[in-house]
């Protein structure tokens, strides 16, 4: 759940800290005060779009930060571990900075990441509803997931089925596109393959043979030089009073003294060290100059060579280990393309056997859902007689194609209508025009569906706009029944929904030196008293509204314990 959420220099907020608990939260205040611009923080942190005007006039960036206190096995640990990111034992912290460009960076525990994560992570974590943004409840496309999900393990379990051979159709469609050719670019393949591989296997390509034939190229266009040079050395060691017989004549001489002089005995150390060493030169030398040749002929064969290779390296990879990759390709492609039918073939069965997979799944999950539609429409039927809509008509339309199509969910098509009103047609949810009932039908929903998913915080702002009388009492009723099982924060201007509040925060827009900043500050019983009373009777509170506020504290407080004691 939201534990806290801190935001600076954002729009009109120049510095707001607030702390939530369990239960139902309401935020209220005068219009233009800033209640929805916390929402829009909220939002923001939770991956919604930046934007330069997030920023406080004169500041240089907006700053939002959000805790989010989660059971050790919510979904988003899983999600943070396999993107490398650090999690602590139960929070979570989320911060969003936007700069004076409208460039934002996103940071969860620390570590940067991408927007795109973000709105995962958010997604499993609060769930924000306004007067025109349902999300789910009113995208079509949503509607199939809704009911999957309402329904039962088995369903659920056939789903998953479902999907897992639906991507292996869909692969061995692929698959079997690139095979299905016509015969004149069949016939332009296998000639292209077949040159490819000519040519290749003629090259014999050997791994690491180009770095030896860069070596011995090296050594051959030097090799004249290298054999002069190694025979006047070696010369210069052997021959006649050659290096080697002076060092170990002057060794001799200094062996005759050292005994007398032991100060000698260092220096004959040394050249007796030296004379060894020129042995072992002269012993590599005469081998060396055994081996070292001047060819023209192998040179011009080494070059030849090498020429070959780089012609084909620019056709067929970067070095001879990546055109040995690429032949064995072709010749892969060529087999499957010389026995083109037969894979053809192959691949047709086992499309066939998915196929036959996909129908027996697809007409047990169509049963499942239309037995769990059933019991789903009266479960929202009965939500909405509790919010004064006893005689709306909720119903689950199924549209099933005559032909055999199947999609990634199965083979229905599948969404909500609804006939507010005795003697009204069922319409699609999407196209309610009151927004009263878009609110109501939304509300009902959201308490079948809520407690069911990852989302613990639930935001519903001005939901209920359009409302009043013993709708919006019910409606209240119904948002502190939810938020018995969640976390629920919400924006509201109506008295009947704030005093069934568990806790209540006004939020006032203060003008200081040509400075405009809003402030949120926590209502105590006599604070909310005021604040109800002001919702009441507009900007006058006289003692009548007073006194109206303070019973209608009491009585939801009698109206949440007997929730309270019916869920117990």
């Amino acid at each position: 759940m939201l534990r806290e959420l801190s935001i600076r220099q954002f729009a009109i907020v120049e510095e707001v800290n607030i702390e939530f608990e369990n239960g139902f939260h309401v935020l209220t205040g005068e219009t233009g005060a800033g209640k929805s611009i916390l929402l829009d923080a909220l939002g923001l942190v939770l991956g919604g779009r930046s934007s330069s005007e997030y920023v406080r006039h004169g500041a240089q960036k907006a700053e939002v930060e959000a805790y989010f206190e989660l059971e050790s096995d919510h979904p988003v640990w899983a999600k943070l571990v396999s993107e490398g990111i650090e999690t602590e034992e139960d929070g979570l912290i989320i911060r969003r900075e936007v700069s004076e460009n409208g460039k934002s960076t996103a940071r969860i525990n620390g570590k940067m990441v991408t927007r795109g994560l973000l709105r995962e992570v958010g997604s499993l974590l609060v769930q924000i509803h306004g007067q025109h943004e349902h999300q789910t409840l009113l995208h079509v496309d949503e509607h199939i997931e809704l009911l999957d999900h309402y329904g039962t393990d088995e369903l659920r379990e056939l789903r998953k089925q479902y999907e897992e051979w639906f991507h292996q159709a869909q692969t061995i469609e692929k698959r079997l596109k690139s095979l299905e050719l016509n015969q004149q670019e069949l016939a332009h393949k296998i000639d292209l393959y077949q040159f490819q591989l000519q040519e290749l296997r003629e090259a014999r390509l050997v791994p690491g043979e180009e770095e030896e034939l860069r070596q011995e190229q090296k050594k051959l266009s030097f090799g004249e030089k290298l054999q002069a040079k190694t025979e006047v050395a070696y010369q210069a060691l052997t021959g006649e009073s050659g290096g080697l017989d002076r060092i170990r004549w002057t060794a001799a001489q200094l062996s005759e003294i050292s005994d007398v002089d032991e100060e000698v005995q260092e220096a004959f150390q040394m050249v007796e060290a030296a004379a060894f060493q020129l042995e072992e030169a002269v012993h590599f030398l005469s081998q060396y100059r055994e081996k070292v040749e001047y060819n023209p002929e192998r040179l011009h064969e080494v070059q030849d060579r090498l020429h070959t290779i780089q012609n084909l390296k620019r056709k067929y990879g970067e070095d001879v280990e990546e055109m040995i990759a690429y032949q064995e390709k072709v010749e892969q492609e060529l087999e499957n393309l010389t026995h083109h039918e037969d894979h053809c073939e192959e691949l047709r069965q086992e499309r066939d056997l998915c196929r036959g997979h996909l129908v027996e799944l697809a007409d047990k999950m169509t049963q499942l859902r239309k037995e769990a539609a059933v019991e789903l429409e009266k479960k929202v039927e009965q939500e909405l007689g509790e919010l004064q809509m006893g005689n709306a008509v909720f119903h689950i339309s199924f549209q099933t194609p005559t032909k055999t199509l199947y999609h990634r969910k199965g083979k229905d098509h599948v969404e909500f209508h609804i006939a507010p009103n005795p003697g009204e047609p069922l319409r699609p949810l999407a196209k309610i025009a009151s927004g009263g009932e878009i609110s109501r039908i939304m509300l009902a929903l959201q308490s079948i569906f809520s407690g069911r998913g990852p989302v613990h915080t639930y935001v519903f702002d001005e939901i209920d706009t359009g409302v009043s009388g013993r709708a919006a009492q019910a409606i209240a009723e119904k948002i502190a029944k939810l938020a018995a099982h969640v976390q629920v924060l919400c924006v509201t201007h109506l008295p009947q929904v704030a005093c069934m509040a568990d806790r209540h925060f006004y939020i006032s827009k203060q003008i200081m030196e040509s400075s405009t900043r809003t402030t949120v500050v926590p209502l105590r019983f006599d604070g909310r008293q005021r604040e109800l009373a002001r919702m009441l009777g507009g900007v006058e509170v006289t003692e009548t509204t007073l006194e109206h506020a303070e019973e209608m504290l009491l009585l939801a407080d009698q109206v949440k314990r007997k929730v309270q004691r019916k869920l117990a």
